[in-house]
């Protein structure tokens, strides 16, 4: 199983009047291509740092970022956000649905953002279908559940066929069961899509359901689970 991504001892610093503050410090791991890797840790323990410089949202203060023997940390916002749109895609702590969009219409709208190629219509049905939405595609947000919210959410963040899905803390507004469904849903995508899946959590009912898991304190990664 080969690598895709890569982070060498990476840090966030930032500058406050009481000198320089660490949000990540010295953060090094490496992700193989088709897993679901997860960041555990508290509230303030750096995940959400972690995957904002991983995913290119954020620059890091010192160290490098390697995509597929690319170093992605290094390159210019233009070509950032070039480079997200075609690679990555990214699910929200808030869902963020347009809200006068159906779900379908949703995940059209993000496939015409991203410039794809291909038969637009045929695309959101498949992922709407791989996501259990095939019946409700038509419905509006505040027609749907919370967990329906969030796999249309994660629908339109696969629609572009991404290689990478960063998920911020996914199920952190759902109750268990239906956490359980989204992460399933991850795995099966993982499969069917052949992507790879790094998401956030602070839920210890899912800490064991990753092929890698990194825990995180204070801005530092304190523990990994042996990778697959």
């Amino acid at each position: 199983m080969s690598k895709i991504l890569s982070a060498n001892k990476i840090s966030m610093i930032y500058k406050t009047g009481e000198g320089d503050f660490y949000a990540l410090k010295d953060a090094s791991l490496s992700i193989k291509k088709g897993t679901l890797v997860i960041l555990r840790g508290r509230s303030g323990s750096g995940k959400t740092t972690l995957l904002n410089i991983l995913s290119t949202l954020d620059v890091p203060s010192l160290g490098s970022v390697v995509f597929e023997n690319m170093e992605i940390s290094k390159m210019s916002e233009k070509n950032r956000e070039r480079f997200r749109r075609k690679e990555i895609g990214y699910v929200f702590q808030a869902v963020a649905l347009l809200p006068m969009m159906s779900a379908y219409e949703n995940v059209e709208f993000a496939l015409r953002l991203s410039g794809y190629k291909g038969n637009r219509k045929e695309r959101v049905e498949e992922v709407l279908h791989k996501v259990g939405l095939s019946k409700r595609m038509y419905h509006m947000p505040y027609e749907m559940s919370g967990g329906e919210q969030q796999r249309v959410a994660i629908a339109r963040a696969i629609a572009s066929k991404p290689k990478i899905l960063f998920a911020d803390e996914p199920t952190a507004e759902l109750d268990s069961k239906t956490s359980l469904k989204v992460i399933k849903i991850f795995k099966d995508l993982i499969e069917q899509e052949e992507i790879t899946v790094v998401m956030t959590t602070h839920d210890a009912g899912l800490f064991g359901i990753g092929d890698v898991c990194y825990e995180m304190e204070d801005g530092q990664i304190v523990k990994a689970d042996d990778p697959v």
